[in-house]
Order: C-alpha cells, then structure tokens, then sequence
C-alpha cells in the first residue's frame, strides 16, 4: 500500500519513503513508525501500539520513543518545534496532522482531484450515554444512513470505495451519517457483552433527534438493516421510506449457525490492524470479491482506522446473535430490498424473508458477489440510479 501526505509518499511495500520527489533514508524502526501513522490517521497511535506493533511488545526507554518520533519528524521535513506533519498529544501518543491519499502508484499520480465537501461533525449520546460522532453533508431534504461496520466519518471522505456513494447520496440532500459505538470518531470503550440491536436503534433515534429529524427515509446496508427495521418498528411514524441493502433479519448465530459467527471472529482475530496481513486480506476479500486493487486495498485500511481487533470481533458476535423477525409486520412505509445474489456475508434468503414479512416491499436482486456495494463493479450506476428513483418517490 501506498501512502501520500504532505510532500511525502510512503510506499510500504518498497520499504521506500519519498520527500518531493527524492527518495528519503529511513531507519527500519522509524520507517514501520511512519506506515503506523499512516495506516492509523488521523487517528492518535498512542505509545503503548508503537511498542506493541513496532518493537512487538518488548520494552523499550521513554528516551528511545522520543528518538523515533524525532527521527520521523526529520524524515518528512518536520520538526518538534512546528508538528507540522507529526504532531504529538502530551502524555497519550502521536499522529499525522495532515490527510493521507492511499492507494496504488498509478492511482495516486492518475487519481482525479475531488471537490472539496464541507462535511460538519457533531457529538451526541446515546440513551446509555454511549458518545456518538455524526455529520451531515449536503443541502436538501434529508437522507439518514444507518451506522454500519467498516467506516469512520473522516477518512469515508478520502475512500475509493465510500465517498462516490457519498457524493450521490448527498446530491440535492442533506446526508446525515454515524459511527456506530466503538468504531470510528465514536466512543470506542464499550462493552459489547450488554449491547443488543436495541442499543445499536438507540444510538440511530439519538442522531437523528440530534440532527432534527423528524420524518425520514433511511439507508441501510449490511448489519446496520436489522438496527433500521428495530427503529421502524419502534417509530413508524417517523420513517417515510427505506433502502435495505444486503442486509439479514437473523444472524448467524441467531438462526443456529453459530460456526459461521465464529469462522468470522478468528479471521479478525488473527490479523485486524496487521499491516499486509493475509486474514485482513482475506476479510476484505469476502466482503468484495470484485473489486479494484486501490478497493481492495481501502478495504484493508478502513479495517485499520474503523475499529479495534477486539470491538471488531465483538461487533461481529452481535450480528451474529441479532433476530429481528418478530418485529417486521410493525413496519408500515415503502421498502426497497436489494441484495447481490452471490454475497458471500449475508445470504439474499435474509433479504427474501424481509420481503416476505413486510406489508410494502420492492425486492430486487442484483448479479454480483460483492457485499459491499463499490464503484469498479459493473452493478454500481444501476444499483444507485434505483437509490435515487426510490428516494424520489417518495419526495
């Protein structure tokens, strides 16, 4: 993977660091220091990971992080004085002050520039006060996208993978958008062992009460559709419309598979947050198995800055346990369920046992393996042009 920032490149795989335009020598240490920040931002590497990820947990002096961290400043033309790249929070750790563009060599020199979006981030709590980071982007009627795994409010801005969808949804709307809890800008210290998909519903009605929202439609995609429907159910009155996408009613574990649930656990145990890991590979690959090599590797690093191996795993139990059957012919306002039929994550018969249980639904299936829905797969205009018609009605 490659990393752009500043007058910088930082190509991992090479083990090359570039500074406008001259190849920069870097000692080993502080070139894995780099590619942690990198991997992370803007996110804060605190001293704890720089010695678990770069010295593998051995213990190292105080004066030998402050040399490192100097010595990476140096690297990128910066200095302790200016943090103009590397800025350092007293007492917690270090991080990039400055975004990053990943990606492959030719990507990042052919990638076209984007417009800027003026994207404004907001802070509520949850009825357990849980902290949530939400944002809204756009002018228009408004459009709630459920919280989903795999996304943080930030970088979705700078992701191949993400933002295209982004610039759709907020075109001619007002796109509000969460971080679910523990992941993302949100409050990463939660104990997932009492959350429920009622608690993941709190955390969508308390964005939306934060944003205003009074009547609305909501998009949903993966394990964020069963927390939509929880919250259609609770508040029919409130949702206009909704937009289903490769979604489940019961998780693996929930419908007596519980193999499944935990096959997926290992996998991110054994290497989220590991650069160049294959199980993070391989996740990724599973989640979109036709994708572009920059996707792919998006995909890598959204595992990176979204969320800890332990919450990402955890998140992954509650999915699995989630049953939401019960509460479908509660739901009153227009549906339209789209599923790829060959998504290796969540079978299309959840999508079918939607349609079946609810009183107005559009069910459609679409030829592709991806589960996640990226702009390289020959679905992906068809599949937002039915966003927009949908959406449409109903405005």
């Amino acid at each position: 993977m490659i990393y752009q920032f500043a007058d910088c490149q930082l190509d991992a795989p090479s083990h090359l660091l570039m500074r406008d335009g001259q190849e920069v020598h870097c000692e080993p240490q502080v070139f894995d220091l780099l590619v942690l920040l990198a991997t992370r931002a803007p996110a804060l590497v605190s001293y704890d990971d720089m010695i678990r990820d770069i010295w593998k947990g051995r213990i190292v002096s105080d004066s030998t992080l402050a040399a490192r961290v100097a010595a990476a400043r140096a690297a990128v033309g910066d200095d302790g004085k200016r943090q103009a790249v590397i800025r350092t929070v007293p007492r917690r750790g270090v991080q990039l002050a400055v975004p990053v563009t990943i990606g492959t060599n030719d990507a990042i020199h052919a990638a076209p520039s984007r417009p800027e979006v003026r994207q404004i981030i907001r802070y509520t709590s949850s009825r357990d006060g849980t902290g949530l980071a939400w944002a809204e982007m756009g002018d228009g009627l408004p459009l709630l996208r459920a919280g989903h795994w795999l996304s943080h409010l930030e970088h979705d801005l700078h992701s191949p993978v993400w933002r295209p969808l982004l610039d759709r949804q907020s075109a001619g709307r007002r796109l509000v958008r969460y971080d679910p809890r523990g992941t993302g800008l949100s409050d990463r210290d939660v104990d997932f062992s009492r959350v429920s998909v009622e608690d993941l519903a709190d955390d969508l009605e308390a964005v939306a009460d934060a944003a205003g929202l009074d009547r609305f439609p909501i998009y949903a995609i993966s394990q964020s559709v069963p927390v939509a429907l929880t919250f259609a159910a609770r508040h029919p009155d409130r949702v206009s419309r909704m937009i289903l996408h490769n979604g489940l009613v019961q998780g693996s574990t929930a419908r007596g598979e519980p193999e499944k649930t935990e096959t997926m656990v290992a996998m991110i145990r054994s290497g989220w947050g590991i650069p160049d890991s294959p199980f993070m590979r391989a996740v990724a690959t599973v989640f979109a198995p036709r994708s572009t090599p920059e996707e792919l590797e998006s995909l890598v690093h959204i595992q990176t800055v979204s969320a800890t191996p332990d919450n990402a795993a955890e998140i992954r139990r509650v999915v699995g346990e989630i049953d939401v059957l019960d509460r479908l012919d509660k739901i009153t306002c227009p549906v339209l369920i789209m599923h790829s039929s060959g998504d290796a994550v969540q079978s299309p018969d959840q999508s079918k046992l939607m349609a079946r249980g609810l009183k107005d639904a559009q069910f459609q299936s679409w030829d592709s393996n991806n589960h996640m829905l990226v702009p390289s797969d020959p679905i992906w205009d068809s599949v937002v042009t039915e966003f927009d018609r949908f959406l449409s009605e109903g405005e």
